[in-house]
Formats: C-alpha cells, sequence, structure tokens
C-alpha cells in the first residue's frame, strides 16, 4: 500500500531565500574546493586555468537557470532533476535520470565523508600530535548528519548559516593576504586568460570547475519547503553568482601567490596543505589553525546538505511508487523525510567501511575519485534537464512565458552543456590522474549510461505492472491522487 497522505508531505513554508542559498552554497563547500578539489585538480591535471573555469561554468549554469527556474513554477517536487526529466522527455527517461541522481549524490557524499575523516585526522595531528584513523572521524561526521538529518529543515539550515559565513570569511582573508602578497610575479591574470579554453585542456579545466557547482540543484530540490516559488528563483541566481565569485577570486588568489607557472609544482608539493601553507608564509598562526579546522567543518556542512539532497530523493522516489513505498515516508514531528535519511546513512557507513578495510588510499579513490565522478553524472543531468525543459514547454505552449526563457536560453544551454559533457567524457582519464588507457577512464563513464539503462528500464516495466505508480511519476505532492486501481491508459 501506498503511503498515507499525512506521512508522504514535507514541511512546507519552512524556508526562506536566505536559508535556501546557505543548503546550495554550504553543498558546493567553499573552502573545501578551493583548498581541496581546485589544489588537487591543479596538481593532478597540470594545468593552470581552473580559476577561469569556474567562471565559464557560472556563465553557463546562469543561462541553464533561465530555463530551470522557469520551469520550477510549473514542477515542485523533492526530486528535482528527476522529476524536471520525467515532466520534460517522459516517465521513463525520468526513472532512468533518478538512478543517476541517486548514484551520482551518494558518490559525493561518500567522497565529502572520506575527505572529511582525512581532513580532521590531519588536524589532530597538527594540534595535538595524536594519530587516528580517518575513518573514525568519518563515522562520527556520518553519525552527526544522520541525527540532523531527521530533525526540523530550518534548524539544519541555521546551522550551515553559521559554518558558511565562518568559512567564508576565512576564504576572503587569506585572499586578500595573498593579493596583497603576492610571488615575485605579482598580480597578474594569466589564470583568468580566456584563450585556455580554446586549448586541449579545455575539457579539463570545465570538469574541474564544475564540481564546485555540483550542490546548486538543492534550490529546486528543496521547493517543496520553500515560502513560495520565487524563493526558489532568487536562491538559485544569488547562489550561483556567491559561488562562481567566490571559487574564481580564491583559486585566481592562490596563483598570484605562488605564482600561476608554480601553482602545479606547489600543488603537487603541498596537496591539500598549500592552501594553509600560503596563508601561514602572510598571516598569524592562529588564523591558520582556523582555516585548517573551518575547512574541517566545510566538509562537515556539505555533507549535511549533500544528506537531505539524497534523503528527499529517497522520499520522491518512495512517494510515487517508483522505489520503496517506506522511503515516501516521512517524522511526524519534523516533517523530516526519515526514511530516506536513514537509507542515505545506512548507505554511506557501508562504502566508507568498505573503504576502510580494502585499505585504498581514502583522499585518492573515494574523495577526488569520487567527487569527479558524482560531478560526471550530475553534468549529465543538467544537460538532460535543459533538453527537458524544452520538452516540456513545448509539449505547454499555454504558459504565459517568453520565448527567451523557454525556448532560446534552454537551447542554447543544452548545446553548450552538450560540448561540456563530451569534452569532460573524452578528457575523464586526465581529470583522474590516470594513465593513457588506463580502464577507469572509461568504466566510469560507462558505469552511469549502465545505472541510466536499468532506471529506464525498471520505469518501463512499472508501466507494465504497476501502471498506478508509473503514472505518478514526476507528480511530486500529488502522488497520492492517483491510487492503485484507478484507470491510467492513455499515460505515456
Amino acid at each position: 500500500m501506498p503511503p498515507s497522505k499525512v506521512s508522504a508531505a514535507l514541511a512546507r513554508a519552512r524556508l526562506g531565500v536566505m536559508s535556501i542559498v546557505f543548503f546550495t552554497v554550504a553543498a558546493a563547500a567553499p573552502e573545501t574546493v578551493v583548498g581541496g578539489g581546485a589544489v588537487s585538480g591543479f596538481a593532478v591535471s597540470g594545468v593552470t586555468g581552473i580559476p577561469l573555469g569556474y567562471l565559464a561554468i557560472a556563465l553557463v549554469l546562469g543561462l541553464f537557470a533561465v530555463g530551470y527556474v522557469t520551469m520550477s513554477r510549473h514542477v515542485e517536487n523533492a526530486g528535482a532533476f528527476y522529476a524536471y526529466i520525467a515532466k520534460g522527455l517522459g516517465r521513463v527517461t525520468g526513472t532512468g535520470a533518478g538512478a543517476v541522481a541517486l548514484v551520482s549524490y551518494l558518490l559525493i557524499l561518500v567522497s565529502l565523508a572520506g575527505g572529511l575523516g582525512v581532513g580532521a585526522a590531519d588536524f589532530l595531528r597538527q594540534v595535538s600530535g595524536s594519530t587516528v584513523p580517518w575513518w573514525v572521524f568519518a563515522g562520527l561526521g556520518l553519525a552527526a548528519v544522520a541525527v540532523l538529518g531527521v530533525l526540523r529543515i530550518d534548524v539544519n539550515g541555521r546551522v550551515l548559516g553559521v559554518l558558511l559565513l565562518a568559512e567564508v570569511a576565512i576564504i576572503l582573508t587569506y585572499d586578500a593576504a595573498f593579493v596583497s602578497a603576492p610571488s615575485a610575479e605579482g598580480v597578474v591574470l594569466d589564470t583568468l586568460n580566456p584563450s585556455q579554453l580554446m586549448t586541449s585542456a579545455a575539457g579539463v579545466i570545465l570538469v574541474i570547475a564544475f564540481t564546485g557547482f555540483i550542490g546548486f540543484e538543492n534550490s529546486t530540490v528543496l521547493a517543496e519547503e520553500a515560502k513560495n516559488p520565487r524563493t526558489v528563483i532568487y536562491a538559485t541566481y544569488i547562489s550561483l553568482v556567491v559561488i562562481g565569485g567566490l571559487y574564481s577570486l580564491s583559486t585566481w588568489a592562490m596563483t598570484v601567490a605562488t605564482g600561476p607557472g608554480a601553482i602545479v609544482s606547489q600543488a603537487e608539493m603541498h596537496s591539500t596543505e598549500l592552501l594553509f601553507v600560503l596563508a601561514g608564509e602572510r598571516l598569524p598562526g592562529v588564523l591558520v589553525t582556523t582555516g585548517s579546522a573551518l575547512y574541517v567543518t566545510s566538509l562537515f556542512a556539505a555533507m549535511l546538505s549533500f544528506h537531505h539532497v539524497c534523503s528527499r530523493y529517497f522520499f520522491a522516489l518512495g512517494r510515487e511508487g517508483v522505489g520503496l513505498s517506506w522511503w515516501g515516508t516521512t517524522s511526524s514531528r519534523t516533517a523530516a523525510p526519515a526514511a530516506g535519511s536513514v537509507t542515505t546513512t545506512a548507505i554511506s557507513i557501508v562504502v566508507v567501511a568498505l573503504v576502510a578495510v580494502s585499505g585504498i588510499d581514502p583522499i585518492t579513490y573515494l574523495f577526488f575519485w569520487g567527487a569527479s565522478a558524482g560531478a560526471l553524472g550530475v553534468l549529465s543531468l543538467v544537460m538532460l534537464t535543459s533538453v527537458a525543459v524544452l520538452g516540456y514547454f513545448l509539449a505547454n505552449r499555454d504558459h504565459g512565458h517568453s520565448r527567451w526563457r523557454t525556448l532560446i536560453a534552454p537551447a542554447i544551454a543544452a548545446l553548450v552543456l552538450g560540448v561540456v559533457l563530451l569534452l569532460t567524457v573524452l578528457s575523464f582519464g586526465t581529470v583522474l590522474g590516470v594513465a593513457e588507457g588506463d580502464p577507469a577512464a572509461w568504466l566510469l563513464p560507462l558505469g552511469f549510461l549502465v545505472v541510466f539503462v536499468l532506471g529506464a528500464l525498471w520505469g518501463a516495466t512499472l508501466k507494465r505492472i504497476r501502471p498506478w505508480a508509473y503514472a505518478r511519476i514526476g507528480l511530486g505532492a500529488r502522488a497520492a491522487t492517483v491510487q492503485p486501481g484507478k484507470e491510467t491508459a492513455g499515460v505515456r
């Protein structure tokens, strides 16, 4: 039996613009991206144009958002990309996208848990000399997130707000120090030169940059809990401006501190400690220690934000009958998707435990590879969603929006995102830092294709064996209006 209407309802009107911005930007994990992802990107890829990549991706996603937020007025669903694609490209394609979304976001969540474990262990060793296994801190982080995941969503928003403002403040302090005390080359803009996107390194630059934006879907995932539709629109644009501007500024400031020609070698030498090494050469030790602590809390904030995304995807799929009906239940006390939250925690713990037992490097194979693979999956979904926006408004012409919002901007965004996706797949081996011909370069992208096909096949199966569930796909809160045994003929 499907869940009751009461148990299948998320909290309404609890999140304002800034709360959603906190969730979205916290998912992007500013200090983690600048001090971890970007530095790892410099070291692994050997390219210097990553600051430019952040600006380019922000502009592309800004164009994508034109149609995306316009469609958000017509689609309100906690499984955002899944629902948009189902509405615009059909239910079977939607279930395939839902499978890719779940795998992508779970990969990102467990990658952050690995990063948190290693980061916290390093910080403890730095301040006390004590050595604790990374998986202990990863487990503690997952436990704390599990507790917060079943509390009221607005409580989580306040927690994220405090953590986010603190890490942004320390990043801007570091930026000012780097620019005011540059390398011998001075304050130069070489790493922002647009010509870098005309080289063979363009794909590498763009995919590394895109990993910093993989949480921006949060604004629409939380649409059911927003105060009104315009809240989502404002939060989406504000988040893109903040994320793109902060990342580009901060990574450029690091290249100013090292010199553009030395950023790669410095990143290879110091790894994720580079940000703090550069800060330590220019600022009091207390600010460096504070920054190191906030690096860990940045990872925690991102974990919490992505936990909410995963749990709401499980909720959306369960409520509509695509997944287990249990997933579609919420806490009677907090209206949080408790079943989805428990499922997310269980999967995360299992993956972290497997990595710990195997003894493989958690930074390379869990943190960097996991985040890169997850970003590839999300990029695929963004491109498909842009096409879905076109499909939706072509099929529903009585919408009252301009052609720019419903046709022109989504078409341009789909074309550009398709090129970015192609470049990403072709250069994925370089992104991962593996040798030419290494099977990982094509196995990971192929894995997402397999996940999509399996999800789509499940959608086609639902049409035959559970037509009432098939008819619910993409309906969101209105899914309960389609009951088992009711006539569903003509549903495509």
